[in-house]
């Protein structure tokens, strides 16, 4: 019962943090996509009342005005009732957290500690899981401070420190939890920005236009660089949400740089997009997005078969179920936290690994199971699974 709980949990903190995600990103999507697409005022009046930049614009049957005041109308009141994108953010990475808490530090010792990376106990696994999320918050905000008005030289200290923690969090994890934990990184950093500094910054502005006072450009420019920031974050976060679904990408032995191609891929195409609002569409970014993309296919294409090999007979192949896979796959598994076996996949007769033989043969090649490889597969039983895999094809 309790396993079957556990899953509710799951599935419930999934898709809240799906929907909140879908609500935060469309918002930024939508207001970079504002902000690099406003045009001169049309109307005298407008300017004099302060207005700096607006956007006609059609959807749902009918015509939208939106106009940009960089420091409020002039010669009368702000509006009472302003909506603040700010929600979106905190519940998605609030319901993130819940999950990283249920599935990696609830489930340490099967999701998030690989003993063949490093031997760690389930407290210090824990431990450093939470300290990686603090201390990149730490480092990246120093940055940000250090570096103020070097944008570009920033932009490239941030794109290392991701990758050296990619690099590092592969020497402490499973390799899917490091992808998990790369990405809650920068989701901490982009939900930090907010709580910290554009929301805060935004208050103290409508505060002093609410007094008369001639608003401070400062929290403005802040703000303004940290959602810049976020807006680039937001496609390489949106990968490591779903790479658990292709172990193919974590689960190589250079799995951290796998991430930081596919990452640098996605900052290439939201840039492209970002230049695309303001009227310009330059193709060499998205074209050296599929170029790395597809090198990154190339370099994970499957090693192939040698042919000739001996014939692997269901004995052999028995071994290695009944020692590395029955545990979890079977009809009443043994292996605790499991009350079913993974996706249904029933592996305790000839038939059924048979039936299941291409996604036995893809799972444990990419390293994707056994689950942090709880079992101890070795690379031989692998190699002889694939084999296995190839000849039954071959007849």
């Amino acid at each position: 019962m309790e396993a079957y709980l556990l899953d509710w949990a799951n599935l419930l903190l999934r898709w809240l943090h799906f929907i909140a995600g879908v609500a935060w990103i469309g918002a930024s999507f939508y207001f970079v996509m504002l902000d690099s697409s406003l045009q001169e005022p049309a109307r005298a009046d407008d300017v004099r009342r302060g207005v700096a930049g607006e956007l006609w614009a059609v959807h749902g049957g009918g015509l939208y005005n939106s106009q940009k005041y960089l420091v409020g109308p002039v010669g009368e009141p702000l509006a009472e009732k302003l909506h603040w994108s700010k929600w979106e953010a905190y519940t998605t990475w609030l319901s993130g957290m819940a999950l990283l808490a249920l599935i990696y530090w609830f489930g340490a010792s099967t999701y998030l500690i690989d003993a063949q990376v490093m031997e760690l106990s389930v407290g210090a696994g824990i431990a450093i899981s939470v300290a990686v999320l603090a201390g990149g918050w730490f480092a990246y905000d120093a940055l940000c401070r250090l570096l103020r008005g070097r944008d570009s030289l920033l932009a490239g200290i941030i794109f290392v420190l991701v990758a050296f923690a990619a690099w590092g969090l592969f020497q402490l994890f499973g390799a899917r939890a490091a992808y998990l934990h790369v990405g809650a990184i920068m989701g901490t950093i982009m939900v930090a920005n907010v709580f910290f500094h554009i929301i805060p910054g935004q208050k103290r502005m409508v505060a002093q236009m609410r007094a008369g006072e001639p608003p401070d450009a400062e929290p403005g420019i802040i703000g303004k660089q940290r959602s810049v920031h976020n807006t680039y974050f937001t496609l390489p976060v949106l990968f490591v949400m779903i790479s658990n679904h292709y172990p193919m990408t974590y689960s190589h032995p250079r799995g951290w740089l796998v991430l930081i191609l596919i990452m640098l891929a996605g900052v290439l195409i939201r840039q492209y997009f970002v230049m695309r609002h303001s009227g310009r569409a330059p193709l060499a970014l998205p074209a050296v997005a599929v170029i790395l993309l597809l090198g990154v296919a190339w370099y994970l294409r499957p090693a192939a078969v040698e042919s000739g090999a001996a014939r692997i007979g269901d004995d052999e192949i028995a071994l290695i179920m009944q020692a590395r896979c029955i545990s979890c796959h079977a009809a009443k598994p043994a292996q605790p936290g499991f009350a079913e076996a993974p996706l249904g996949i029933v592996l305790e007769s000839p038939a059924q690994w048979r039936q299941y033989a291409e996604r036995v043969a893809v799972s444990v090649q990419t390293r994707y199971m056994p689950i942090g490889n709880l079992t101890g597969m070795t690379d031989e039983e692998r190699a002889t699974i694939a084999t296995w895999y190839a000849q039954l094809r071959a007849d």
